[in-house]
């Protein structure tokens, strides 16, 4: 495939269209922290995460975890016990997300500084005062 052919493929909208499942997936609110934690703590009970993830309320976080668990990038783990204990864990699928979070988390304080930058800009146009010509 010549440069020119992959470049007017890549313009195709069209295109993005599969990325789309996988962007809800992935940057879902509560997901990628929820995964970080996983990744760089291990296998952790519900009330582990839940302390390592302040703002999220118990019912989103367990939303979030069965979603996780369903789309495969967490396992979740009972055991039989008095009291039963259950213990989560990202997955093989899930920790291969780990090089586009460092990615982006790279990404982001490299460019973010631009981004509050472009929005200082935009508020100072939008709020400044209407020119009569």
């Amino acid at each position: 495939m010549t440069d020119t052919t992959w470049q007017a493929e890549r313009s195709d909208p069209e295109l993005a269209r599969p990325i789309a499942p996988v962007v809800d997936i992935v940057f879902s609110r509560w997901t990628t922290p929820i995964l970080w934690a996983l990744h760089a703590s291990g296998r952790q009970r519900f009330v582990e995460l839940e302390r390592q993830l302040t703002s999220i309320s118990p019912k989103v976080l367990t939303q979030r975890l069965r979603q996780l668990e369903r789309d495969g990038l967490v396992q979740r783990t009972y055991y039989a016990e008095v009291p039963p204990r259950v213990e989560y864990e990202i997955t093989e699928l899930g920790a291969s997300l780990a090089p586009l979070f460092a990615s982006l988390a790279t990404r982001a304080g490299e460019r973010l500084p631009e981004v509050d930058r472009a929005r200082s800009d935009y508020d100072a146009r939008e709020h400044a005062p209407a020119r009569r010509g």
